[in-house]
């Protein structure tokens, strides 16, 4: 065995696979950088470019990109607030509040360091777990997994906002969510509204670009300010050093978040989504102070990125000694091995065991690489933190409906992101968390299938006996009573509107007056998708219901809460007509409107002229109307817009585009010595 491991990193370093690994890393670090691509699209991307290659050089150049994607998704949760992939949605909770504290380089030296870590941790653990680990993975079935998954709701719920209660229901909301389309159990659809989009259930990619992303950027664009809220020459601390420093004083939580990520990572279908939540959770449940968590902790930066570069490591056990692909980029890995002749199995672990192991050091190898590379970069990076927000947002909504439109090249998906960007932006205003929603709609499926197969094999409720399914239940029941503490915890006394304009710096971040109408729609909502799926056969409103139950409960009891913060806020200002023109000075809530509508504007002009002319007449108008940019910057910046939508996304990802009015009539008038797909 030893000598196949060593044998297996000879083969690495050998030409050309070493430079092919070089290269899939160069590919991962720009994937994983631009929200809406990710792994699974780097996969696909490259997976053509591998028939006739050595089976070493192929995989050095698959597995060198995907196992980057996460960590440069990094850059994207620390510096914009959007998760770059699934596996990246803790590292938003402290990492971007770092950035707005002028310490963006410290949460991404951290980052790396602890990236390359677990990366290479969970590496070393899939060669030294490849002869032992069937068992483990055998004792995991269906009403296992599905419990692993309330598990990580649980997590996210109770960890990612100021309210259990509203983290629960919003977690109850991404389940019905998750529902749209047709059931697991029978071919009748929900909640589709007769749409053919709704058919296929709802696309994740431009949900969490909405959610997540158009809120971020809007708040640039509104506030007239940098991602920072400090100037660079008012800010103390927060170098890259540091944070590498921080890693290093933080070492015995990396092992452990690494390990949680390792064996987690090995559950298929699951690890990828809930393992950075449970290093969340283990970190803040650890942790004697828990008052900076969520406000700029660095150490809720270090657990989830140890954990979710470990994943990678565990992620290929199932898939290389079992052939069970735990998800699609492992489904893609799958293929790949078997285009090159190899099956999964024993021999893998026999004939072939120094292939195996070089996949082993492409992790390793690949890891290392990325993080030398990005630590280099990191000043740089750090650097667009103090970037006037104006510059910054015509390319990240460039990004965000390109990405969105990868998400199944169709208009429902602009449409889609538009609709969650303002939900995101009514829940981060009103103090509704948003990470529960995108993991239970993630996690949804999975459960609702693992839910499906528990009640039929076990004839009703009595899986829930099994003695895994037991320890979960108690675990989610420990996180759900250290995470309730705080509610009921003596209440301090309420603040004054000069005291909490004092204390935010930026007004009122969480208002009742928006949150109360939230709860009351979003219990009505729960309350219709109740009485809808009393019409469907029991197995296909089974888990519908299972999620809409609880939700309505739980936020009726957030109406009563909200209720009494409206209360307490028309005493304040004594009547709700000051209340609410106080709210919307303070929120900004006019210019929000007014930035809604540049969005909306965008999304039917593209209807008529296509997205190549749409988006860089949006970078132009927005630079010089709200900006007030000169029109210099303003046409340079657009015709960078038009040259990446021209080289990347069409030339390099060959996108369908929406056929537009534009494009009907344009090609019969245009010379034949311009290419059509310049424009259209």
């Amino acid at each position: 065995m030893f000598e196949a491991f060593f044998e297996g990193l000879f083969l690495v370093f050998q030409w050309p696979a070493i430079g092919f690994l070089m290269l899939g890393v160069v590919t991962g670090i720009w994937i994983g950088a631009i929200p809406g691509l990710g792994g699974i699209i780097g996969l696909v991307l490259l997976l053509p470019f591998t028939y006739g290659m050595e089976p070493v050089s192929a995989f050095a150049m698959l597995l060198g990109m995907y196992a980057v994607t996460s960590t440069s998704d990094t850059i994207a949760s620390i510096m914009l607030g959007v998760p770059g992939t699934a596996a990246s949605q803790a590292t938003i909770l402290d990492g971007y509040p770092l950035a707005q504290k002028g310490q963006a380089a410290r949460a991404l030296g951290a980052a790396f360091t602890v990236s390359a870590f677990g990366g290479v941790f969970g590496a070393f653990i899939l060669a030294v777990s490849l002869p032992l680990i069937l068992p483990i993975i055998l004792s995991f079935n269906s009403p296992e997994l599905f419990m692993l998954g309330v598990l990580g709701l649980a997590m996210v719920g109770s960890l990612s906002g100021g309210s259990i209660l509203k983290g629960l229901a919003v977690a109850c909301l991404g389940i019905l969510l998750s529902t749209i389309g047709f059931a697991e159990a029978d071919a009748i659809p929900r909640y589709d509204f007769d749409l053919d989009y709704l058919m296929d259930n709802l696309p994740m990619i431009p949900v969490v670009l909405g959610l997540f992303a158009i809120p971020e950027v809007m708040e640039l664009a509104i506030r007239n300010t940098s991602i920072s809220k400090i100037p660079a020459d008012q800010t103390q601390g927060g170098g890259m050093l540091e944070g590498i420093r921080d890693a290093f004083r933080n070492w015995w939580l990396a092992i452990r978040c690494a390990a949680f990520g390792t064996y987690v990572g090995i559950l298929p279908g699951l690890g990828a989504a809930i393992v950075d939540w449970i290093a969340y959770g283990h970190v803040v449940q650890s942790s004697k102070d828990k008052s900076q968590f969520g406000k700029g902790d660095i150490r809720g930066v270090i657990a989830p990125e140890a954990a979710n570069n470990a994943t990678k490591g565990g992620a290929l056990i199932p898939t290389v000694a079992f052939g069970i692909p735990g998800s699609l980029a492992t489904a893609i890995l799958l293929g790949a091995l078997l285009i090159q002749g190899l099956k999964p199995g024993p021999e893998m672990l026999t004939t072939h065991l120094n292939v195996t192991f070089s996949m082993v050091w492409s992790i390793i190898i690949a890891n290392i690489v990325v993080a030398i590379l990005l630590m280099i970069l990191s000043r740089q990076i750090a650097k667009v933190s103090f970037v006037p927000g104006h510059l910054l947002v015509p390319g990240v909504i460039l990004f965000v409906f390109m990405g969105a439109w990868l998400g199944g090249a169709s208009l429902g998906d602009w449409i889609t992101a538009f609709v969650m960007g303002i939900v995101g932006f009514l829940m981060k205003r009103s103090g509704w968390p948003r990470p529960p929603l995108i993991l239970a709609l993630i996690l949804g499926s999975i459960m609702e299938n693992s839910l499906q197969i528990s009640t039929q094999a076990h004839q009703g409720i009595g899986w829930l006996t099994r003695p895994i399914v037991l320890i979960i239940v108690a675990i989610i029941g420990i996180t759900l009573l250290f995470s309730s503490k705080s509610v009921f915890r003596p209440k301090k006394k309420k603040k004054t509107i000069k005291e909490e304009k004092k204390t935010t710096g930026k007004g009122i971040e969480r208002s009742p007056l928006i949150s109360l109408p939230f709860s009351i729609v979003l219990f009505l909502l729960f309350v219709w998708a109740f009485f809808e799926a009393q019409q469907w056969p029991a197995p296909v409103r089974q888990f519908p219901v299972a999620a809409v139950v609880p939700g309505a409960c739980l936020t009726l009891l957030a109406i009563i809460y909200d209720a009494k913060g409206v209360l307490q806020s028309v005493q304040n200002h004594g009547k709700l007509r000051t209340a609410w023109d106080h709210i919307s000075e303070t929120l900004l809530l006019g210019r929000a409107m007014i930035f809604f509508g540049y969005l909306l504007a965008m999304i039917i002009m593209m209807l008529v002229i296509g997205q190549k002319l749409v988006i860089p007449a949006f970078i132009v108008i927005y630079l010089i109307r709200w900006g007030k940019y000169s029109w210099r910057i303003a046409i340079g910046y657009a015709i960078g817009g038009w040259a990446l939508l021209v080289v990347f996304y069409d030339q390099i990802l060959h996108l369908f585009w929406y056929q537009s009015l534009l494009a009907t009539w344009l090609p019969s008038i245009l010379p034949e010595w311009i290419p059509r797909w310049l424009i259209i």
